[in-house]
């Protein structure tokens, strides 16, 4: 097996992304690839953040996870990004961070980069596949490949059945309602089995 390098970025305001990712990670550590957790940087006022506890506790507790840069777009064979949805897209510190990697894409960096996606809601139809295909929209401009599970394997449809990248639906206690968890880890290995084939025949 070739060495994928993969790089794991989330946005989560009170930890279900945050989880994801970990799956993620981890599915990505079993394959054998060389993963990266990174998160994006929080931009939201304070006040906001002080004024919800969960998010609050959130912050404090993932304040060691290491804030995604350029070079970790560079660096990655594979990138799997997770977030929740925010009225059917990506949230805003998702889309800054994107916003940065015009330089990386100017110059080419970021063609066939092997790409998945994840997403979260409150409810089953709260805009879970837009948010997924908003996101990938940008991943066409970078000409990088996007690997979604598709019915590659039962556990898609265990997960509730989002062809275009895993999804859970959320309570307001912040539980997941789906198991989604196998669904991640497919996906995962899935998309670090496409970079293989990429980068093998890159050589």
């Amino acid at each position: 097996m070739m060495t994928v390098k993969l790089a794991v970025i989330y946005y989560s305001s009170t930890g279900t992304n945050y989880k994801l990712a970990q799956w993620a990670e981890e599915a990505g550590k079993e394959a054998g690839a060389e993963v990266k957790l990174r998160k994006v940087p929080e931009t939201a006022p304070q006040e906001a953040i002080e004024s919800n506890p969960h998010w609050k506790a959130h912050i404090e507790a993932t304040k060691d996870v290491p804030e995604v840069t350029l070079d970790d777009l560079d660096e990655a064979d594979a990138i799997i990004f997770s977030v929740p949805t925010r009225f059917g897209n990506m949230p805003s510190q998702m889309k800054q961070f994107l916003d940065t990697a015009g330089g990386l894409w100017f110059h080419g960096k970021l063609v066939n980069k092997v790409v998945s996606a994840m997403t979260s809601a409150q409810n089953p139809h709260g805009g879970q596949e837009a948010t997924l295909l908003s996101l990938y929209t940008t991943m066409y401009h970078w000409g990088a490949i996007v690997a979604t599970p598709g019915y590659t394997d039962p556990v898609t449809f265990e997960a509730g059945g989002n062809p275009y990248g895993t999804s859970v639906t959320v309570t307001q206690d912040g539980n997941m309602v789906e198991n989604v968890e196998a669904a991640v880890k497919h996906q995962a290995k899935r998309t670090i089995t496409i970079a293989e084939y990429v980068k093998k025949g890159s050589q």
